[in-house]
């Protein structure tokens, strides 16, 4: 099948077959003799094992290793699941990261009344620049000017 046939069979763009094969994720496609890249079966069903492992987040060099144990008969399924602890690892800092950035920023949200003044908490903290980040995600800094008090009675900030 052509380019365009193999795309529509494994949900890969042919830009992205073409990037594949240029960096050698796949190996380059056989060639009609008017120079058409022609794909097997087996080069679309390896398209959509990458396809596959790109939404589930695994980088191009990971999908490397993961094709390489694929192709393996003699593999060792310990390697496999090292790879995809390896990535839920991954994820689950994203999400912790991703969660502590939500938290953030509905703090400041929530700190900043919203009405016709221009004092706003949320301009405020983006103005101070980035917080630091630990190993753990990043700081939960509120940046809230001393003259900014936060009540759990009420989220709106009051200035004094």
């Amino acid at each position: 099948m052509n380019i365009g046939e193999a795309a529509k069979a494994s949900g890969v763009s042919a830009k992205m077959i073409r990037y594949y094969e240029s960096t050698g994720l796949i190996p380059a496609a056989g060639r009609t003799g008017s120079g058409y890249r022609v794909y097997s079966d087996t080069e679309v069903q390896m398209l959509r094992f990458i396809r596959r492992s790109r939404d589930l987040g695994f980088p191009v060099e990971k999908i490397q290793e993961l094709l390489a144990l694929w192709r393996d008969r003699s593999r060792q399924s310990s390697d496999v699941k090292r790879l995809a602890q390896e990535q839920i690892n991954g994820l689950e800092r994203k999400i912790s990261e991703m969660q502590a950035m939500m938290e953030t920023l509905q703090h400041l949200a929530d700190a900043c009344c919203g009405d016709h003044r221009p004092d706003c908490p949320i301009l405020t903290d983006l103005g101070n620049g980035p917080s630091p980040v630990n190993k753990t995600g990043p700081a939960k800094k509120t940046g809230l000017p001393s003259s900014v008090r936060v009540t759990s009675a009420s989220p709106r900030h009051t200035a004094t």
